[in-house]
């Protein structure tokens, strides 16, 4: 399959149109632009261009998904505050609520934020790197429809529901351990399907307990119910699958409970009759404020000696470098900053057909 790079400030500009040609507000639209692009800049192709059109366009398209987004505070308290986001633009929702969570920390110490009635938010890792550069300890998580069988099931309950962590540190680039709480995520599955390959033999479990590997009919049967995902550990306990299932559990938890929202199978986006209905998804934001603590540079420090020491241990044999989190997609932007963004066959048809759909003025460099 043949990549082109697309330079950012094309990709950027296109991107940010086409939102705005939806209906999206153009500050909003700048937000999502952002949101979606720094999947890309870190090298994440799973939650990057290749959503752009699936994922967004096509639900507001489909009335599932509103591209102004009516986001309310409905009820809030000097530290923590529960927002509502109308089933608007989640990457919206997200980042107004992370930075009503830092404002919070940084005036009383900590904050907590959770959001209901929201949608898709991109990367959980943009919002925990928002703390991070602010000098807090950025957390965040949401619960989306169900992809993850519990440990000894094989029926898609959690969604893959990310527990994110962005600590900053004193290094050019900061701690952000971004992961979904499955061993897989469906983005991963969609790409592998774009691509033409097959997922990784234990990362999905049919029905009847079998390993599946075909990429587009595991799409279809997640989509049925008839396989789920497997949490992190994978199959059973030998190799602590609960552990994965545990995390999981608690994103849902906190994403949920915490708005009186809905959860799990309440998240399938299908109504009644099977049409297409809003996600209702929920969030939850965290800030601690390290000047509450020790001061950001003493702490940035310190975090610099804990990750610089771990680079530093005994690597194993045949390898040349051990990685800490946050380090590798700093590597990659290094790399995609000067060359920009690589684009696959099938996403280069879908901007293509959305920039005629819509009349736009855009010259791709796949096109020549």
């Amino acid at each position: 399959m043949g990549y082109v790079n697309v330079k950012w400030d094309l990709i950027e500009s296109f991107v940010y149109e086409v939102f705005c040609r939806y209906g999206i507000p153009a500050e909003d639209a700048k937000i999502c632009t952002d949101v979606l692009l720094e999947s890309d800049r870190r090298g994440i192709e799973s939650h990057g261009v290749n959503r752009f059109k699936p994922i967004y366009l096509d639900r507001i398209k489909a009335g599932i998904q509103k591209p102004v987004t009516d986001y309310r505070v409905i009820r809030e308290t000097p530290t923590t505050a529960i927002v509502d986001g109308g089933d608007g633009m989640g990457q919206v929702v997200g980042y107004k609520a992370m930075t009503l969570a830092i404002e919070k920390a940084k005036k009383y110490g900590m904050g907590m934020v959770t959001a209901r009635n929201s949608t898709h938010y991109g990367i959980a890792g943009y919002y925990a790197t928002m703390a991070s550069r602010a000098g807090c300890i950025g957390i965040t998580g949401t619960n989306a429809r169900p992809s993850i069988a519990p440990t000894f099931g094989v029926e898609n309950m959690l969604g893959t529901n990310p527990l994110t962590f962005g600590i900053p540190s004193d290094e050019e680039f900061d701690f952000v351990l971004d992961c979904a709480t499955s061993i897989t995520q469906r983005g991963k599955i969609e790409n592998y399907a774009r691509k033409g390959l097959p997922t990784p033999a234990g990362q999905v479990v049919s029905e009847k307990g079998e390993a599946l590997t075909d990429s587009e009919e595991i799409l279809k049967l997640l989509v049925s119910g008839g396989a789920a995902l497997t949490p992190l550990g994978g199959i059973g306990e030998d190799l602590a699958g609960y552990k994965g299932y545990g995390y999981a559990t608690v994103v849902e938890i906190l994403s949920s409970a915490l708005t009186s929202s809905g959860f799990m199978k309440a998240l399938t986006g299908i109504g009644p009759n099977g049409e297409k209905v809003p996600y209702h998804l929920g969030h939850f934001f965290i800030a601690i404020d390290t000047n509450a603590f020790v001061g950001e540079e003493e702490f940035r420090h310190n975090v610099g000696e804990v990750l610089r020491a771990l680079r530093a241990s005994k690597k194993a044999p045949g390898q040349n470098r051990i990685y800490t989190a946050g380090e590798k997609e700093y590597l990659v932007w290094q790399e995609r900053k000067d060359t920009g963004v690589p684009i696959n066959d099938s996403v280069q048809k879908e901007l293509i057909a959305v920039r005629d759909e819509l009349g736009l003025d855009y010259h791709f460099p796949f096109e020549d």
